[in-house]
């Protein structure tokens, strides 16, 4: 039996693991291996230290035609990160995928936006990459930039708040 993944199909994998109380996991293909291995802490001793212990290795997910028994693991956070809240006239600009967060197109390179800059529908305020796919994140509304919570290269979560703006 062969078994295709394409990048819907992973993601949706990898939220589905990293909700659950899994531990780790394994997928074997024709030509890709994917390992999943993650610590699950007590709530309370996240909560308390606000950290929380991530690591991704990227090199796992591009090395998915190695089949030897030395590809990388990816190591899934143990929670969300979650952003301190916000003023009730903000609003929170979250990631629409589990990927690696990017300030600029490339290392060098001018960040697409920085504090205190108005941006409009459809401008490109970050990147997030997801199997070396590189997926440009647009503005939906006419806003001014009043925090990034994210550090450039950080891997993300479904739903974590990348920014917060102030629509215009």
């Amino acid at each position: 039996m062969v078994m295709k993944l394409d990048h819907e199909d992973l993601n949706r994998l990898i939220e589905k693991i990293s909700t659950s109380d899994i531990q780790e996991f394994s997928l074997e293909g024709e030509d890709f291996k994917l390992e999943i291995k993650r610590n699950l802490f007590d709530q309370n001793q996240v909560n308390n230290n606000l950290v929380s212990n991530t690591s991704f290795d990227r090199r796992a997910i591009a090395n998915q035609k190695n089949t030897n028994d030395n590809t990388p693991a990816i190591n899934e956070p143990v929670a969300p990160l979650v952003a301190p809240p916000g003023s009730p006239d903000l609003t929170e600009i979250t990631s629409p995928m589990v990927g690696t967060f990017y300030r600029a197109a490339a290392p060098g390179e001018e960040p697409f936006v920085e504090v205190g800059n108005n941006v409009k529908v459809g401008q490109t305020i970050c990147i997030l990459e997801a199997m070396k796919l590189m997926n440009e994140i647009e503005s939906e509304f006419n806003a001014e930039i009043v925090e990034i919570l994210v550090e450039n290269g950080t891997p993300v979560e479904f739903g974590q708040v990348l920014m917060r703006v102030k629509q215009s």
